[in-house]
């Protein structure tokens, strides 16, 4: 008796270090599901490299040579120059790029997309203003008009291309929905939990960016593993401390816990390129943006846009105060105060937090 014809079909918005990666770990995973269609593509902006447009490398190497050399593709990952094309008939869109290019990507899809198509944010990223959070899912929502669960962990992509041992945590607020996105994920080597709190996973994914810079002040001044625990301490504790006050009951205490917690913390704040390119900083002198352009090989630095988001917030609520580290790290990165005054106030008690909640 034939198969019936799959019924779903999964694109990747999105081809650098990590959504080359992910599509890895999707390319070889549809095939083992019967419901989906095998080919997965992928958009992918269209760059020439060696005098080759990317997509064809792509597409006869098997190979994502500038984002993720040395890694194969699955043959069936197919690299796509034109966003629209790319969802087109897709039911499962993965959206993963720097999150200061996420509106302008989606309006450029809206209206090309299935009325039965779903998506997930792999997005490090969040906006906050004097107005509040909005998170990547809540764009995603707005502009497509369709569910989006969130996934974010102690993910560093080289790491995960080369099968190494890691967990990640998926956020999506509908039980069967979160069976799917952990079937096209989950690996024996990538290892998916689900909850219910999206907007925490993400939420956390973003905020410890933030303190990985402040870790890589730290490396930078040669200060060792004792000093930058005690910032990576306070930097998750103050993580906490705005989820609470910026949602409420929104974020669950719990999430603090999963993958996209305490061990994405952990691991970004000891790899990754947010530590990586301060350190630099405060060994060089050279500004942020020059390091981006030297070190990053096209991709984007996240930690540094949010610290000056997150400041932008807690200043317009008065509340600086009570988020020292978060405060210094700004001070740093965009108004060159010296890297040791990252120890200014750090002996805010959080035993007792009197700060309450974003009305």
């Amino acid at each position: 008796m034939a198969s019936s014809t799959p019924t779903n079909k999964v694109c990747i918005l999105g081809s650098g270090n990590w959504g080359s990666t992910a599509a890895r770990i999707i390319g070889d995973n549809v095939q083992l599901l019967p419901d989906f269609d095998n080919e997965v593509r992928i958009w992918v902006y269209e760059e020439m490299v060696d005098g080759k447009k990317l997509t064809d490398i792509i597409n006869t190497q098997h190979e994502n040579v500038k984002y993720l050399p040395g890694h194969k593709l699955p043959a069936n990952v197919v690299a796509v120059a034109d966003a629209v094309e790319a969802v087109k008939g897709a039911t499962h869109i993965v959206v993963v790029i720097p999150h200061q290019f996420i509106q302008n990507l989606l309006d450029t899809v809206h209206g090309h997309t299935m009325p039965n198509a779903r998506a997930i944010s792999l997005i490090k990223g969040i906006g906050i203003s004097n107005q509040g959070m909005t998170t990547m899912t809540q764009i995603i929502h707005r502009t497509l008009a369709m569910p989006v669960a969130s996934l974010s962990g102690a993910n560093i992509a080289n790491e995960i291309a080369e099968e190494k041992y890691c967990e990640t945590t998926i956020g999506c607020s509908d039980p069967d929905e979160a069976i799917v996105w952990r079937s096209l994920f989950n690996t024996p080597y990538f290892r998916v939990n689900c909850v219910s709190d999206v907007i925490g996973v993400e939420f956390c994914g973003a905020l410890k960016n933030v303190v990985a810079v402040g870790a890589g002040f730290i490396d930078g001044m040669g200060l060792g593993n004792n000093t930058k625990a005690a910032v990576i301490r306070i930097g998750f504790l103050e993580m906490r401390r705005l989820a609470m006050h910026i949602s409420g009951a929104r974020i669950q205490d719990s999430t603090f816990m999963e993958s996209c917690g305490i061990a994405d913390v952990i691991t970004t704040c000891y790899g990754g390129r947010n530590r990586r390119l301060a350190e630099e900083f405060v060994r060089t002198g050279k500004p942020m943006s020059q390091l981006e352009k030297e070190l990053l090989n096209g991709q984007k630095l996240q930690g540094y846009l949010t610290a000056g988001e997150v400041h932008s917030y807690i200043d317009g609520c008065s509340i600086t105060d009570h988020f020292p580290l978060f405060t210094n790290i700004y001070r740093i990165c965009y108004q060159n105060k010296p890297p040791h005054s990252i120890f200014d106030g750090l002996n805010v008690d959080f035993s007792r937090d009197t700060l309450g909640q974003a009305q």
